[in-house]
């Protein structure tokens, strides 16, 4: 019996391959900007991330959405 495909990643983890290449680092690290960051808004995550790290949008609203689904 053939062992069947993973299933495709959907979702902000979908973005993460090309965020480690583009960016040179992983997903951890980014976890932990945004940790460090402090309790704010979506918005002001995703801000954060491009002005301080030259993100692009949907890279750090993937990042943001991801992060703080962890926390519900």
């Amino acid at each position: 019996m053939a062992a069947s495909a993973p299933a495709p990643v959907h979702g902000p983890a979908s973005y993460f391959p090309s965020i480690e290449k583009k960016y040179g680092q992983p997903i951890a690290h980014w976890m932990q900007v945004l940790q460090e960051a402090g309790p704010l808004k979506h918005m002001e995550l995703v801000t954060h991330l491009k002005n301080q790290h030259r993100m692009g949008h949907g890279h750090a609203n993937a990042l943001v959405a991801w992060h703080l689904a962890q926390k519900k």
